[in-house]
């Protein structure tokens, strides 16, 4: 099964500083485990909401909004698409990911597709 694994960062990392490379070290690490297990797919860190736009959709009216989206409490900063046998399997790999529980404002949501 393929599984979405989105990384989330609360608001405040709209404008954060790129990662340290103590923690790109430890990101490059965790995916190496994910390519020699077979399980990732894809994976990609995303730009700040202030570049993305929304589409809004009523009936036949279509609105576009500019980022940055202060409203949201929490921003999808990046994600892996997984190959895994089950949900749980994709949960047991996230429990791995070190710097995504080191941190006190960061969390992971998957979803299966």
């Amino acid at each position: 099964m393929r599984v979405l694994i989105m990384a989330k960062e609360g608001n405040q990392n709209e404008a954060a500083a790129p990662p340290t490379p103590e923690a790109m070290a430890e990101y490059r690490k965790f995916n190496e485990e994910l390519v020699k297990a077979g399980v990732v797919l894809e994976a990609g860190r995303l730009y700040p909401s202030s570049q993305s736009k929304r589409l809004r959709f009523d009936g036949k009216k279509r609105t576009v909004i500019d980022g940055p989206f202060t409203e949201t409490k929490e921003l999808v900063a990046g994600y892996w698409l997984w190959q895994v046998r089950s949900i749980d399997e994709a949960l047991e790999w996230l429990k791995r990911a070190k710097r995504i529980a080191q941190s006190k404002r960061s969390g992971a949501s998957s979803r299966p597709g």
